[in-house]
């Protein structure tokens, strides 16, 4: 199989998912804010980017494009994603955008931790060390002098980093068969269907901003999705990854500019320990990534 490494085309890719991704957030924190219900908001989120995929390529005649071998595969995808959105969407509601995008960067420790349980990789002191600070970080951001960060809201962003690092893992590996388009539209056309269900009990009584904000949801989730996909099929994990830290200056800068709100110290202070960690398990994975291909081609 051809190679489809291209690095830089990879890194442009995860730059504007992380963009479109925040602008994401950020609308699922206000419509929060309107009283729109999570699995509602969920429900476009998730709508919309099937809709939009399927009528794009039937409109080019390019059906064919969604003709897949993997569809367990996907629907595993599809589960685990699920999950994993509804940590991640939720936690901006209950945490301010800076903290619980903090919270995030924790993925790549528990992507360590996975490949010992799942891929019973040996680990060496480097990564361990790492995850240890990153815990610590944590720690840090929600301890006592954190501002009164409620501990569920930390404990549901740390689940959210958990289902990503999962997440990460099964989309690279899509990645090597599937399309972008494909892999997103799967995601999001086989757990809209089970999401919907909750518009009986929610209703979907909604002012035009309440839905804009919602057509924004589902239009911003849909071309980061594809993006961040389409990085992961050009870029390795450890390579793109270094671009997501971007997220937390994003999110200062809503937070300050539409809820007048600064991380306070304690966030600060961890903020660093948890990027730290994370990027020396990135240099580390990177490395042993070079000492594995050298010891191939030997």
């Amino acid at each position: 199989m051809p190679s489809h490494d291209r690095p830089m085309y990879a890194l442009a890719l995860r730059l504007v998912a992380t963009v479109l991704f925040s602008v994401m957030l950020l609308l699922v924190k206000l419509t929060g804010e309107r009283d729109v219900p999570l699995p509602e908001t969920l429900f476009w989120r998730q709508c919309l980017p099937a809709l939009g995929i399927f009528s794009w390529l039937l409109m080019r005649g390019q059906l064919h494009r969604l003709k897949t071998k993997r569809p367990w595969v996907h629907a595993r995808r599809a589960l685990i994603g699920g999950a994993g959105m509804f940590l991640t969407l939720g936690v901006v509601r209950i945490l301010p955008l800076a903290e619980a995008t903090v919270l995030g960067f924790t993925t790549p420790m528990f992507a360590v931790m996975l490949s010992v349980i799942l891929l019973k990789e040996r680990v060496g002191i480097w990564r361990w060390s790492a995850v240890t600070a990153g815990l610590a970080g944590v720690i840090i951001i929600a301890g006592p002098n954190s501002g009164s960060l409620p501990m569920w809201g930390v404990a549901v962003g740390i689940g959210a980093a958990f289902m990503v690092a999962l997440v990460t893992v099964q989309v690279r590996d899509l990645g090597r068969t599937e399309e972008p388009l494909t892999v997103v539209f799967y995601f999001s056309a086989i757990s809209a269907p089970f999401l919907g269900l909750f518009l009986f009990k929610t209703g979907i009584s909604h002012d035009l901003t309440s839905w804009l904000m919602l057509a924004g949801i589902g239009l911003t989730g849909m071309f980061a999705q594809v993006t961040m996909t389409a990085s992961l099929r050009y870029g390795s994990v450890s390579s793109v990854m270094v671009v997501d830290y971007i997220q937390l200056a994003w999110a200062t800068f809503w937070g300050w500019l539409i809820f007048d709100h600064m991380p306070p110290a304690s966030t600060w202070l961890g903020a660093p320990v948890i990027i730290g960690a994370s990027l020396l398990i990135v240099w580390r994975e990177h490395s042993l990534g070079k000492i594995r291909a050298v010891a191939i081609k030997g």
